[in-house]
This record gives structure tokens, sequence and C-alpha cells, in this order.
């Protein structure tokens, strides 16, 4: 399973980017804020953007965890 490997949203306000900023700037739709901060998964585009605005890769971003199957 992807998930994110750091809280995607406090990094982006250490880099000076606000949630408020990204809803008055419309850099990221509201629906994939609320994706985001309930560690759901989000389309490459958002990981894009998200990268651009930071200057990361998507491994700063995301790790694969794998997932224990019961059989």
């Amino acid at each position: 399973m992807i998930k994110y490997k750091i809280d995607i949203l406090s990094a982006l306000k250490e880099h000076g980017i606000s949630t408020y900023r990204i809803r008055k700037d419309k850099l990221i739709p509201e629906s994939t804020l609320s994706a985001i901060r309930q560690g759901e998964p989000v389309h490459w585009t958002t990981i894009d953007k998200i990268c651009e605005l930071m200057d990361c890769q998507p491994g700063d971003l995301l790790e694969y965890v794998r997932e224990e199957r019961c059989e």
C-alpha cells in the first residue's frame, strides 16, 4: 500500500504555503485537501503540484508499506 511518509499539509506550511493560500490561489481543490488530511490517495497531478510547491521528489512524500495478508 502506498502511504504518506509525512504530514503533507504541515510540510507545506513549513514551506510557507498555508491551507488559506492553497484555497485562495486554487492550488489544490478543497476535496483533495480533505483526502490528504484523511490519508487517502490523491491523483498524480496533485503529487506533482505538491512536489513543485515544495521542490521535492514524490519519494519524499510517499512510501510503499507491504500489507500482511491473511491466508
